[in-house]
């Protein structure tokens, strides 16, 4: 009995100084199971390995999603999709495969307000993250604040370097405010560094010949449109407002 309590001892102590929470938590059960079942001493090791994996695993898609720094979690399975505009309904399924992640594409949805865009972005942006991938949401004022913050402190090469390493990165609300030479030209630059290599979405309620309006720069305007929409999937989101639909479902019951 002695002899066992000292093993438990180093059990937990090495599986504390490893990391290894699972192995220190259920190894015993493990054990158990194994010995009921006449499982060979590699079939044990193998089981815990596997639990330890997989605990690690589901760990790291729920710090993924927590550094994601989503508004709230708006999974795609909550969408009413006959709610959707029509051609979100049709892009939908080629979307949420997540190709465009692996071959760097862009997605633009352009449309009225409350006609679901924030919440497609955001349930895209959820799947990746539980597929394994590094995703950033931000608004486009919240980005914009941080670039002129970055560009004040001198930081702003270190702020590049991190944001072109995001597999995806969804820009919401872009339309909402418009901005100055220096603004436009630190999320023009921003943005640039992405194309063609890693994803970005945005959401907007304007249309690509209203940018201007934001940017206040013509060629500027026109330089950024190329480039975001080469090879982007572009999501018509125009259509009656879905949260005011589902406002008027509940008060009806």
């Amino acid at each position: 009995m002695k002899i066992q309590n000292e093993l438990k001892d180093q059990i937990i102590h090495y599986s504390k100084e490893l990391r290894l929470p699972v192995f220190r938590n259920e190894y015993e059960d493990i054990a158990q199971e194994s010995a009921k079942e006449h499982a060979q001493y590699e079939e044990f090791l193998l089981k815990l390995m596997e639990r330890e994996y997989e605990e690690r695993l589901e760990n790291r898609k729920k710090e993924l999603i927590r550094q994601a720094g989503f508004p709230s979690r708006m999974h795609l399975h909550d969408l009413k999709r006959e709610l959707l505009p029509p051609d979100a309904v049709s892009k939908l399924p080629v979307l949420e495969r997540l190709d465009f992640i692996k071959s760097g594409q862009n997605i633009v949805l352009a449309g009225n307000p409350g006609t679901g865009k924030t919440h497609i972005a955001v349930g895209l942006g959820l799947k990746a993250c539980l597929q394994g991938y590094k995703v950033l949401f931000t608004s486009v004022h919240r980005l914009l604040t941080q670039l002129r913050e970055s560009h004040s402190s001198r930081t702003l090469r270190q702020s590049e370097l991190r944001f072109e390493k995001y597999d995806l990165v969804i820009c919401d609300e872009f339309g909402y405010i418009s901005f100055d030479k220096e603004g436009s030209e630190l999320l023009f630059n921003h943005l640039s560094l992405r194309t063609g290599n890693k994803s970005t979405i945005i959401t907007t309620n304007l249309n690509f010949d209203r940018w201007s309006e934001i940017f206040g720069d013509p060629v500027l305007t026109a330089a950024l449109v190329d480039r975001m929409t080469h090879k982007a999937y572009l999501v018509n989101m125009n259509g009656d407002s879905y949260r005011v639909r589902e406002t008027k479902e509940i008060n009806q019951k």
